[in-house]
C-alpha cells in the first residue's frame, strides 16, 4: 500500500509540474503566439492534475483506512484525522473539548472526520487522575505496547445466532408448539381423519442492559497523552463483551442478567465419573450427548465448547504406544491417523481449535471451572448453535461512548459505555448437552 502512494504522490507531483510549466508558457507567450493550442493544452494538463490528485486521495484514504483498521487499542479510528501515525490527536479528547470546552479546532477535525467517514462508506467504579497513569501514560512511540487488563471475551456468543434487537420494548414473547397435529392413515375412504388441537406456550425474553463507566479527571482528557481515554474506553468495551459471553453460559435470570445456558431447564447431560479420568473414557460420553441431542432434536449439534485447559488435557493424551490421540493436523483430514481421538488445528482462542468427533471445538475461559462438589471441574457443552439466539444493537457493539460531567465540581467527567440485549437458550433445550461430573477436575500434566 505504501508503494502505491509513493507511486500516486510521484504523478501527482509530475502532473502538477506539468500545469506550472503550461501556466508558464502562456504568461510568457510572445506575440502571435498560438494561444488556442496552448490553451488546449492548458487544459489537458487541468484535467490529467484533476485524475492524478484523485487517484492520490484515494491512495491516502486506502492506507490509513488499512492502518486504522490494524491499530490496535483504537475504538473510533478515521482515514484521516485519527491514525496511527498522528499522535497529536485522539477522537475521545477531540469529542470532550468540543463539547465542554468550546474548542473550535476539535470541532473542525471531528466535522472533517465525519465528511471522511462519510465518503468511506456493571463496571468497578473507581474514579482516576493523572496520578493513577504512572504506569499508563507512556512516552508516545511507548503506547502501542501498552498491556490492557486480560479478559476472556466473547467466544462462544460470537458463535451463536445473533439477530438484530427490536428498536423498542423491554420484554418480548416468542410462541413455542408444546402440542403438534398428527396425521394418520385414513382407516376407509369417507371416514375422518387425524384432528389433533395444536398447543403452545409462550417463552418471554427479557431486554437487559449492561453498561460501565470510568470516572477521569479533566487533566487527564486535557493534558495526558493522546490515547489514554482510547485505551480506558477499549478496556471498558473488553469488559462489556466479556460480560455478554459470560451471562450467556452462566447468567442467573436474576438481577438484571440473562438466564444462561448452563441455567436453562430441559438441556441434555451426561455424566463422567472417575477417579483417574482419562480421554479415552471420556470420548463415549461425547457420543452420549451428542445422540442425545440428535435423539430428541432432530437435528445433529455442531458446535463442542470447552474450557482450554480441558482441550489442553484432550491434546496432551497419548494412547499405549505413547502416540497423541489428539492428531496435529498438517495435512488433509482424510489422511489423519487411524487412531485418533480427536485431530487438532493451529493453536487458538475464541476460534475453531480441533474437531471432536468430526464436531468443531472452540475454547472458552468463561466456561465454569468451579462447579461440583469440590468446586474444581469444568464442563463439556455441545449445541446446536442455531437454536440459541442472542439479540444485540449494532452486531454486538455498544452505543457510543458519552462523556457525563455529573461531577463538575471536582474537575472530574465520566466515560459511559452501555448496551442493550436479549438473550434464550430456551427455543430447544433438547438442543444444547452437558458433559458434566468427577472426571472433569482440574487436570494435570
Amino acid at each position: 500500500m505504501n508503494t502505491i502512494l509513493t507511486s500516486r504522490k510521484a504523478q501527482y507531483d509530475a502532473a502538477c509540474a506539468s500545469l506550472e510549466a503550461v501556466a508558464r508558457r502562456i504568461e510568457h507567450a510572445p506575440e502571435g503566439a498560438d494561444l488556442k493550442a496552448l490553451e488546449a493544452q492548458l487544459n489537458d494538463a487541468v484535467a490529467e492534475a484533476e485524475r492524478a490528485q484523485e487517484n492520490l486521495e484515494v491512495a491516502r484514504r486506502a492506507s490509513q483506512f488499512s492502518d486504522s483498521q490494524n491499530r490496535r487499542g483504537a475504538t473510533v479510528t478515521d482515514p484521516f484525522v485519527y491514525s496511527r501515525e498522528n499522535y497529536n490527536v485522539s477522537f475521545f479528547r477531540d469529542l470532550f473539548m468540543r463539547d465542554f470546552a468550546g474548542d473550535m479546532a476539535a470541532r473542525d477535525r471531528l466535522e472533517r472526520h465525519y465528511r471522511q467517514i462519510a465518503d468511506i462508506t456493571p463496571a468497578e467504579r473507581r474514579d482516576i487522575g493523572t496520578g493513577a497513569f504512572t504506569g499508563l501514560v507512556v512516552p508516545q512511540y511507548l503506547v502501542d505496547l501498552y498491556a490492557p487488563y486480560l479478559r476472556a471475551g466473547r467466544p462462544f456468543a460470537n458463535r451463536v445466532r445473533k439477530l438484530p434487537l427490536p428498536a423498542e420494548g423491554m420484554v418480548f414473547n416468542i410462541s413455542r408448539l408444546t402440542t403438534g397435529t398428527t396425521a394418520e392413515s385414513q382407516a376407509t375412504e369417507g371416514t375422518s381423519v387425524s384432528n389433533t388441537d395444536a398447543h403452545d406456550s409462550t417463552l418471554t425474553i427479557n431486554v437487559h442492559t449492561i453498561a460501565g463507566e470510568q470516572n477521569v479527571s479533566r487533566q487527564l482528557l486535557e493534558r495526558g497523552t493522546p490515547g489514554m481515554d482510547e485505551l480506558i474506553f477499549q478496556d471498558l468495551l473488553s469488559s462489556y463483551s466479556a460480560k455478554i459471553d459470560n451471562q450467556v453460559l452462566n447468567g442467573t435470570g436474576l438481577n438484571g442478567t440473562h438466564l444462561g445456558l448452563l441455567n436453562t431447564a430441559g438441556i441434555m447431560s451426561s455424566t463422567y465419573t472417575d477417579a483417574s479420568p482419562s480421554v479415552s473414557e471420556i470420548y463415549p460420553k461425547v457420543s452420549d450427548v451428542l445422540q442425545q441431542i440428535a435423539s430428541n432434536r432432530f437435528m445433529p449439534a455442531d458446535l463442542i465448547a470447552m474450557h482450554p485447559r480441558r482441550w489442553g488435557w484432550f491434546t496432551a493424551a497419548l494412547d499405549a504406544n505413547g502416540r497423541p490421540l489428539v492428531v496435529p493436523v498438517a495435512q488433509p483430514l482424510p489422511n489423519v491417523a487411524n487412531n485418533a481421538a480427536a485431530v487438532q488445528g493451529q493453536p487458538a482462542y475464541g476460534d475453531v481449535v480441533g474437531y471432536l468427533q468430526g464436531v468443531p471445538v472452540i475454547t472458552d475461559a468463561n466456561i465454569p471451572t468451579n462447579v461440583g462438589a469440590g468446586a474444581n471441574q469444568d464442563l463439556i457443552i455441545a449445541c446446536r448453535t442455531a437454536d440459541i439466539i442472542l439479540w444485540e444493537e449494532a452486531d454486538g457493539v455498544p452505543r457510543q461512548a458519552r462523556f457525563e460531567q455529573t461531577l463538575a465540581e471536582k474537575l472530574e467527567v465520566k466515560l459511559v459505555i452501555y448496551g442493550y440485549s436479549a438473550y434464550t437458550a430456551g427455543r430447544y433445550p433438547q438442543a444444547i448437552g452437558t458433559i458434566s461430573g468427577t472426571g472433569l477436575v482440574a487436570p494435570t500434566f
